[in-house]
């Protein structure tokens, strides 16, 4: 069997046949003159569909991808009918769609395409050797045997590129034009403005950085006091009732798991119920006498971030203790007995032996936890809906308890900032990636998976 590290394009350029050459403009040339008519076919039918696309269709959307339109919908006043008539104009959103789907038809014909040489090079090496040239029936067989993992990966893969790569790629263009609230398609068009916008979310001196910048602090502020406060109080939770001394600990696991139970959106709805300013918590404490006047649970900033960061704790504290209950009972006793033979009181024993072999486990849970709680929508959304609103937060567009996700879902649902939209996304993702690369890259787990003791 021949070296498919071998098998290059620049190989196949300096060391091809003619037939072999002839395969960089006729796809499938070399196959069938080597007799792999079928496979010839194949790859020859794929490059004739390629043109004629580009033809009929890519040239035209390479051509609209570049301008975006230029022809707006023009209002004229017909003196026949005496009506306003509508003459259609280029929308812009369908220029960009189109032109980056005649992209990614060009990326994947040159995959395409160098599959086709090398197979034509390929076929020239094996019969210079004399080895066995595969027929069409015996590649197929292949698929099914050697090769079943790119068969099996073949369908995935393509429904991942056209519905996950190619959205995406679509939403982040739009963070290089002006497709705001003033540029809507098809009325209106929206142009290339390339890195102007991410400019106006760094600047604090414009009113979208300004908003910007607080979002975030709040953001990872959110972030952390929501991972550390449920990881703290979900482990002590959990060694508390996993203590000797404890009685009942299936009765108490059960009531906490309770919350587990009702849907997150329910019991954060009720919530948000129960502390408006006339909700139940409100009159029973001037019921009780405790206060004159209704707390400003949503009303005031302080107060709005502390409950949301409260009620957060009672949702999440339970799964913490579920996926810490597991890992505590897997600590060896024997190490805790020798601890109190040397003397170590219950808050050493914590530091130096619970802490550590906690953080050595659970650090990947609690990188992904954090990452969860900076996308964490619905807790917000659902409670506060980013309120109390702030005018300068870029026009009232942000709360002062918005998340960047939250801000994001505003900015392109209730006012069609798409543009603005598309860069906080981009942001999001690259703390995101980089925070998780890089924390989970400094962690015992992934440095030293072997060593713990």
């Amino acid at each position: 069997m021949d070296d498919q590290n071998e098998i290059t394009i620049r190989r196949a350029i300096g060391r091809g046949d003619a037939m072999t050459k002839l395969s960089m403009l006729v796809s499938g040339a070399g196959n069938i003159a080597k007799g792999q008519v079928v496979k010839g076919i194949l790859f020859f039918a794929l490059e004739v569909l390629f043109v004629l696309y580009m033809a009929l269709y890519g040239i035209r959307a390479l051509a609209g991808l570049a301008t975006l339109g230029t022809r707006t919908q023009q209002e004229i006043f017909n003196e026949t009918t005496q009506i306003y008539e509508y003459t259609a104009g280029d929308n812009s959103m369908l220029f960009l769609l189109y032109g980056i789907i005649a992209v990614f038809a060009i990326v994947a014909f040159v995959f395409v395409w160098r599959a086709a040489v090398k197979s034509a090079y390929l076929a020239q090496v094996r019969l210079e050797k004399r080895q066995h040239l595969n027929t069409f029936r015996e590649d197929v067989a292949e698929l099914f045997d050697g090769k079943i993992h790119q068969m099996l990966l073949f369908i995935p893969g393509l429904c991942v590129i056209a519905f996950t790569i190619l959205p995406l790629v679509f939403m982040i263009s739009m963070a290089f034009t002006n497709y705001d609230r003033n540029h809507q398609p098809p009325g209106q068009l929206f142009q290339w403005v390339g890195l102007r916008n991410f400019f106006q979310l760094f600047s604090s001196e414009s009113g979208l950085g300004t908003a910007f910048w607080h979002v975030l602090g709040w953001t990872l502020t959110w972030a952390v006091f929501a991972t550390f406060l449920n990881y703290l109080f979900g482990m002590i939770l959990a060694m508390v009732i996993n203590r000797k001394e404890t009685r009942g600990k299936a009765f108490w696991r059960f009531i906490f798991i309770l919350s587990i139970a009702v849907p997150q959106f329910v019991a954060l709805l009720v919530m948000r119920t129960m502390l408006q300013p006339d909700g139940p918590v409100n009159m029973l404490l001037k019921n009780w006498g405790l206060t004159s006047a209704s707390l400003p649970f949503w009303t005031n900033t302080a107060w709005a971030r502390v409950s949301i960061i409260v009620i957060n704790l009672w949702i999440g504290i339970p799964f913490t203790m579920l996926q810490t209950t597991g890992v505590l009972q897997n600590i060896p006793a024997e190490l805790y007995e020798s601890a109190r033979i040397d003397g170590a009181n219950a808050v050493k024993i914590f530091f130096r032996i619970t802490l550590p072999y906690m953080l050595f486990v659970t650090a990947p849970y609690l990188i992904t936890q954090f990452i969860g709680n900076i996308n964490n929508f619905n807790i917000i959304y659902l409670l506060t809906e980013g309120a109390p609103a702030a005018m300068s937060y870029h026009n009232g567009t942000a709360g002062r308890t918005d998340l960047l996700v939250t801000w994001l879902y505003k900015l392109t649902i209730d006012y069609k900032d798409f543009n603005y939209g598309a860069v906080i996304g981009i942001v999001v993702f690259i703390l995101s990636a980089v925070f998780a690369l890089t924390a989970y890259r400094r962690t015992g787990a992934y440095n030293n998976e072997e060593g713990f003791q």
